[in-house]
């Protein structure tokens, strides 16, 4: 019966946890980027910049009033200080591949642990 040693297992765990933290769902984020989102805004108080105008919306002075005090109360939070910025760009961070591309990625990681498993449980010749 095979035994992983230490060095296998910490391979093995480390692939597994870089697997399911950020393989990506077919819609949203990978759990990765839910945690990260989570732990920079956990009340969500952070504001988000909101989307542009829609065409046509410029003649409405009451949406383009709105849409500018939301925007301005986003840029007044950012610029208080470098730390809440940085933590506003971690809150509207995406994942930085495309899915399928991304998906390929850690499938090839996966295999590439696996090769480096198999290569250390050989015996020394």
């Amino acid at each position: 019966m095979w035994h992983p040693t230490r060095a296998q297992w910490t391979i093995i765990v480390s692939v597994t946890l870089l697997l399911v933290l950020a393989w990506p769902p077919d819609r949203g984020r990978s759990l990765l980027l839910k945690i990260t989102n989570w732990i920079v805004d956990p009340a969500g108080a952070l504001p988000v910049l909101p989307p542009p105008l829609p065409m046509g919306a410029d003649d409405d002075g009451d949406l383009v009033a709105a849409h500018d005090a939301q925007e301005s109360d986003y840029y007044r939070v950012r610029d208080r200080s470098t730390w809440t910025r940085w933590r506003m760009e971690m809150k509207a961070a995406s994942d930085p591949f495309d899915a399928t591309t991304e998906r390929q990625l850690l499938v090839g990681a996966a295999a590439l642990s696996a090769l480096a498993i198999w290569r250390l449980s050989r015996p020394a010749s």
